[in-house]
């Protein structure tokens, strides 16, 4: 056996360890372009990875602040390629190559170079990414989630205690990946069926839960906890460090898949036909409002979550909002994503989500940058190019809580 003895027993990537602006960012992120499905994957493999429009879309908003960007794919090639680029910090929108905790593989890699980066950290990228691990520390902190079961086999259902109707999903996939009309199970039979089809195209525990029959919603947010007065933009967080974005309802009575919030709903343009309608701020009692944003900081805090996130929900035939899951890395599509809807439909910029993405990362390294007094929301509520030609739902100015205007599918 050889060992290998690096030159330097604790080499770092970045070349000084409180450099100023002007940064050289790494912006790391897995493309579907140019992604070859091998015959062994399922249709939607790699739908959770991002189009080369959106890494323009981040560049382009990041270089407006001066910044040096350099995309760099978050592949096997990435460890030599920080070496070589020696970034001051890396903007991570990467969803990892493969395992169980797949999202972390960025994270922990810069850990291990000392090389600053945005959003969650190791453990909260690879939980998240376990929707069965997930709720059960959400269990244990007295949230709302609904029974669930997972089974690594055909024969572990046999010992479950069913009640029908329920509905099954991967465990460890995003972008809706095997979710589809044929998830809600209706009986034993089917229930045996679709397990058998998920443990064997996605080679992963399959999570079963009840079904919940209510309204979708996504809750997102930026920030961290703590004192936010030294931040770029002190005024856009609340006095606990977070900035929280309208509740989004996601309507899929009318999509492709009725009832269900899968990939091939995700993958449509907004206002396409079968397209799920977006309703933003969703029409909800503040009460609700509330209650969904205090159960997001609480889930969110939960796992330690960093810079950014969203957490979805369903409501119950209660009437009560149970939590789905948490993106710890949510899409950041200017057109498409979630996070970016909610964003344009207060009236938040994109280059000010990105950047204040940033710059909360560079809060906590240390990284020093220049803290300016400026508007949360640049001059109009409705000045970003996104709003004014994609169908949002409810636009509204934030100033006088007046709907400026309603556009439904």
């Amino acid at each position: 056996m050889y060992y290998f003895h690096s030159m330097k027993t604790n080499a770092k990537a970045s070349p000084e360890i409180h450099p100023k602006p002007p940064w050289q960012i790494a912006l790391i992120a897995n493309l579907q372009e140019g992604f070859e499905r091998t015959a062994d994957d399922p249709t939607d493999a790699g739908a959770e990875f991002d189009h080369y429009q959106t890494v323009e879309s981040i560049a382009a908003a990041l270089e407006s602040e001066g910044h040096f960007v350099y995309f760099v794919k978050g592949d096997h090639t990435l460890p030599e390629a920080l070496m070589n680029l020696r970034p001051h910090i890396c903007f991570n929108i990467a969803e990892g190559m493969g395992g169980d905790g797949r999202e972390a593989q960025v994270p922990a890699l810069c850990e291990l170079m000392g090389i600053p980066y945005t959003s969650s950290q190791v453990v909260a990228n690879a939980v998240s990414l376990d929707k069965t691990m997930t709720k059960r520390i959400w269990q244990q902190q007295g949230l709302p989630t609904t029974p669930y079961y997972e089974f690594i086999s055909l024969e572990d259902v046999a010992h479950a205690n069913l009640r029908f109707p329920l509905f099954a999903k991967p465990a460890r996939e995003g972008t809706g990946m095997g979710v589809n009309w044929k998830s809600i199970i209706n009986d034993y039979d089917e229930l045996i069926t679709r397990v058998d089809w998920l443990l064997n195209t996605y080679r992963q525990p399959v999570l079963v839960e009840d079904f919940l029959p209510g309204r979708e919603f996504t809750v997102g947010f930026i920030g961290n906890r703590g004192n936010p007065s030294n931040r770029r933009q002190s005024k856009l967080y609340d006095t606990d460090g977070y900035h929280w974005f309208p509740v989004l309802e996601i309507d899929t009575l009318s999509s492709v898949s009725p009832s269900i919030y899968g990939h091939d709903a995700k993958s449509l343009d907004i206002g396409t036909e079968g397209a799920p309608i977006y309703l933003c701020p969703a029409d909800i009692p503040d009460a609700l409002r509330a209650r969904l944003i205090d159960l997001t900081r609480r889930a969110a805090e939960a796992l330690d979550v960093r810079d950014v996130s969203r957490v979805d929900f369903r409501m119950g035939a209660d009437g009560e909002p149970y939590l789905m899951e948490i993106n710890t890395l949510p899409g950041l599509n200017p057109l498409l994503s979630d996070l970016c809807i909610m964003a344009a439909a207060e009236g938040m910029t994109y280059h000010t989500l990105i950047t204040e993405i940033l710059y909360l990362a560079a809060e906590r390294y240390q990284l020093p940058f220049t803290s300016q007094v400026s508007a949360s929301f640049e001059n109009s509520p409705l000045s970003l190019d996104w709003s004014q030609n994609h169908k949002v739902g409810l636009l509204y100015d934030e100033s006088t809580n007046q709907k400026l205007k309603k556009v439904l599918g």
